[in-house]
């Protein structure tokens, strides 16, 4: 490793450990809390892909039996068409 390499990796590191120091000294919260606001956004974050996934899976649900019917239909057609000649 090069000196100049070196020492930006070891300011990137020294700034990197400040910057955890002062954010543990001066959270407005207790990690406790913290912990449990992270979980409880978590929660909800999941919650609501977790709903926009349903819909999303019913609308494709939906999309896919319309094409289903719908090549049903025209096979079905093809095959009488087949059958009358």
């Amino acid at each position: 490793m090069s000196s100049s390499s070196g020492k930006v990796l070891f300011g990137f590191v020294f700034g990197a450990a400040v910057g955890v120091a002062a954010g543990l000294l001066f959270a407005p919260t207790s990690g406790e809390d913290t912990r449990k606001k992270i979980k409880e956004k978590g929660k909800e974050y999941t919650d609501e892909l977790s709903k926009q996934m349903n819909s999303k899976l019913d609308d494709l649900k939906e999309y896919v039996g319309g094409v289903a019917e719908e090549t049903k239909t025209r096979v079905r057609k093809a095959a009488k068409e087949v059958e009358e000649k």
